[in-house]
């Protein structure tokens, strides 16, 4: 494990993590936006969210042999029984129009930038380690809901760049070639005890759990770092 002078690279989750929220109240509300933008071109919503839905959970089992995005796709046109191509660019204007909306049932987080800038002190590299079952659209649109943008990272992973998911430890393996850091050196700030904490130490990473929207695993306890959000920023702006 990499001590503290060692770290050369930060990665942050997004959801429950830089920016509070309640994922079901989160996912349920995005569904919802989803589905009835889409339904005026013959998508009826409970066929959109099934499909969306599905198609996710195989998008997160991709194995590296292609994008998220290619995967994603593919398995949601099997599930709607027809290759709608035009959904992809119908998808995308969602992203960048009626998307904005689900800002109004996430929190806020005055100190997200406070956090960002902590980390990026001694030349390191800041990562947003966002799971990229998303376009790097609404990655964009929902770190402006806590005042960041996208020159506040190195790299931010969405579904058009990354060929993993968490909880796959390759994941975050890939994160590593992509800046050209080695695990050791990098530091994963998360919520999720599966997703963020066992994934990224799988991987060889020192990791910090934020309890703030601790997301608990029924098989995997994090014992290690952890505290809120405002002892995190204070951690960072020590190391």
């Amino acid at each position: 494990m990499a001590t503290k002078a060692e770290i050369k690279a930060i990665l942050f989750d997004l959801d429950g993590t830089l920016l509070p929220m309640d994922q079901s109240v989160f996912l349920k509300e995005y569904l919802k936006r989803l589905s009835m933008f889409v339904a005026p071109y013959g998508i009826a919503p409970n066929t959109m969210v099934e499909a969306t839905m599905g198609a996710t959970e195989f998008m997160i089992r991709n194995n590296g042999s292609r994008y998220n995005k290619e995967a994603f796709w593919e398995n949601f046109f099997k599930m709607i029984g027809e290759e709608r191509t035009e959904l992809i660019s119908i998808t995308d204007e969602f992203y960048l129009g009626p998307f904005k909306k689900v800002r109004e049932h996430v929190g806020t987080n005055p100190r997200a930038r406070d956090m960002i800038e902590a980390a990026h002190r001694n030349g390191r590299k800041v990562v947003l380690a966002t799971n990229p079952v998303f376009p790097m659209a609404a990655q964009l649109e929902r770190i402006s809901w806590i005042g960041l943008e996208e020159s506040d990272f190195d790299l931010i992973t969405s579904y058009d760049n990354s060929k993993f998911s968490k909880p796959n430890p390759n994941y975050y393996r890939d994160i590593c070639e992509k800046i050209g850091i080695a695990p050791e050196n990098c530091l994963m700030i998360g919520n999720d005890e599966r997703d963020d904490m066992k994934a990224a130490t799988e991987a060889g990473m020192r990791c910090y759990l934020v309890t703030d929207c601790r997301i608990m695993s029924d098989h995997f306890v994090w014992t290690g770092e952890r505290g809120s959000f405002e002892q995190a920023v204070h951690m960072l702006e020590r190391l």
